[in-house]
């Protein structure tokens, strides 16, 4: 058994339909626990910087246009392979593609508006939780 802890964001397009409970929910349901959690509004200097791996992508600066456009919840999971789990969740990137009943096919509404995000591996996993929290605010 490996417990890791993994990044998790729910983005602008879910927190403005108030889905955030209904995310939490199936995250902790699947094994999941939350053992940190805010709410923050990114700036454009945060999301270029955090996105800063998909710069030269096509879609990068409309990808930090949609993070910037509302107020996102930045959560760290912890579980067993809380990495790989936490993406079996939330589905595939793209919500047509996404299997049933995971968070992307359930509330997605478009490829770019697909409600989260999740690291996708252990090592951006660490990266990603320390840029958004310090070690203190880590509750287990």
């Amino acid at each position: 058994m490996t417990i890791q802890q993994t990044l998790s964001i729910i983005k602008p397009d879910a927190t403005k339909r108030n889905l955030i409970g209904s995310i939490v929910s199936k995250l902790e349901s699947s094994g999941l626990k939350v053992i940190a959690q805010k709410k923050i509004q990114l700036t454009e200097l945060q999301a270029k910087q955090f996105y800063k791996v998909h710069k030269e992508r096509p879609f990068y600066h409309d990808l930090v246009k949609f993070m910037v456009s509302g107020p996102v919840v930045v959560q760290v999971l912890e579980g067993e392979n809380a990495v790989i789990k936490n993406r079996q969740v939330m589905g595939a990137t793209n919500p047509d593609e996404a299997e049933e009943g995971t968070i992307r096919k359930e509330f997605a509404e478009s490829l770019e508006a697909n409600s989260v995000h999740g690291s996708d591996s252990i090592e951006n996993a660490y990266q990603e939780i320390s840029f958004f929290f310090s070690q203190i605010e880590l509750v287990n």
